[in-house]
């Protein structure tokens, strides 16, 4: 009786602690990319609207989240050799100043440094996150701990898509504030929740890291072409709904709540369809189903092409993260480290893409560029990501055949 006793205590505290880390990688994702990272796309047109800032300075502080999430993504391997909780702690406290800093337009410059801010802390949490959770917790619960973590990600556009058109109504400052007081709750949340022992990253060579598999290879570039692909719909689609098609913030924050609930489905759905047909066919799927919501607005700006589009792209803003792991494991099949190491290379490349695109696209737009000539140019990013998986496919098996 005392035996089954302390198993059952046992079980309960294994489950909370379980629940404690998950819920902690949850927050940190929901602050660093949820807000921090996508909360800006349904500023835009207020910002623009209250003469805080010019169309093409909104849209360029919107670049440099993206940008800062690059160096985060790049910084987080050497961070990942320090202690974890202290940096996860300090990135989730910087994510929550910069939403207060947003409240003060003091120059561009200042905000330029704190959204800059804001995307380091989202890189770095992105990459130290779910790491720091998922060694802690029993390997048959990894999976489910992986999906409450990247859940953060659909939950954070879906919240920001809700709740700013209400915040809104009180003003700029106030939902800068409402902002920066959900990312403080969140942040003492995941203070102590965070797992106490995680075991830290190894030191490598850097040669150690680079992928000799020319498939990985080009995935990594695949996947930055990806990245290229989302921009549109990420910094230009409120912008693109509220002003360029005239239907006012409200209106367009309906559509990023689709982005946010395709996003929320969208690991889950990926995986299942990987598990029936394989990560190579779904990611080509992927590809297409991508391409083709990216391209609908190049062509067209009817209601059901807004809300497929944003649907499908925001399903595969995270959907395409699992596409890509499972597609590694099927390229380096029992290299636990050359995965790790693979993985680190293509969300660097991805980070880099999507930094690049939307620098590149900021300046069209400030050149006068449409929006249709936007998305356009994501469609096609995703068109030569597709083809250079053929491609690559394509040589490895003429490798492989007899000869």
């Amino acid at each position: 009786m005392a035996r089954e006793e302390t198993a059952s205590a046992q079980g309960a505290a294994t489950d909370r602690g379980f629940w404690r880390a998950s819920l902690a990688g949850l927050a940190a994702v929901l602050v660093g990319l949820g807000l921090a990272r996508f909360a800006y796309t349904p500023l835009i047109p207020a910002l623009i609207a209250a003469d805080w800032f010019s169309p093409s300075d909104a849209v360029y502080l919107g670049a440099a989240n993206l940008g800062g999430y690059f160096l985060g993504a790049v910084l987080g391997r050497p961070l990942a050799r320090a202690p974890r909780r202290p940096i996860l702690r300090g990135m989730m406290l910087a994510a929550t100043a910069s939403f207060f800093a947003g409240a003060w337009p003091q120059s561009f410059l200042w905000y330029f440094l704190w959204r800059l801010v804001a995307g380091i802390s989202g890189g770095a949490l992105m990459v130290l996150a779910a790491p720091s959770v998922l060694p802690t917790v029993p390997p048959a619960r990894r999976g489910l701990a992986g999906g409450i973590v990247f859940t953060g990600v659909g939950l954070g556009i879906a919240a920001s898509g809700t709740l700013l058109p209400l915040l809104l109504r009180a003003g700029l400052v106030e939902a800068w504030c409402a902002l920066g007081a959900l990312s403080a709750l969140l942040t003492l949340f995941a203070w102590n929740a965070w797992p106490a022992e995680v075991p830290a990253a190894p030191l490598y060579s850097r040669i150690a890291l680079l992928p000799r598999d020319p498939r990985v290879r080009a995935l990594s570039a695949e996947y930055a072409l990806n990245a290229v692909g989302f921009v549109p719909h990420m910094v230009f689609l409120v912008d693109f709904i509220a002003r360029g098609l005239g239907r006012g913030v409200t209106e367009a924050s309906v559509y990023w709540v689709l982005f946010g609930l395709g996003a929320m489905l969208g690991p889950i759905t990926a995986g299942h369809l990987a598990d029936r047909i394989g990560f190579k066919l779904a990611l080509r799927l992927a590809y297409v189903l991508e391409g083709g919501a990216v391209a609908l607005l190049a062509f067209s700006s009817a209601t059901p092409a807004l809300v497929i589009s944003s649907l499908v792209a925001g399903a595969f803003v995270p959907g395409i993260v699992s596409l890509v792991l499972g597609r590694i494991g099927e390229l380096m099949p029992g290299d636990t480290f050359g995965q790790g190491m693979a993985w680190s290379a293509t969300t660097t490349a991805f980070a880099m893409g999507q930094a690049v695109a939307a620098y590149g696209l900021s300046f069209l737009f400030a050149q006068g560029s449409g929006y249709h000539l936007l998305f356009a140019i994501g469609a096609a990013a995703l068109a030569a990501a597709l083809l250079i998986d053929l491609a690559a496919g394509r040589r490895h098996g003429r490798r492989r055949a007899p000869a």
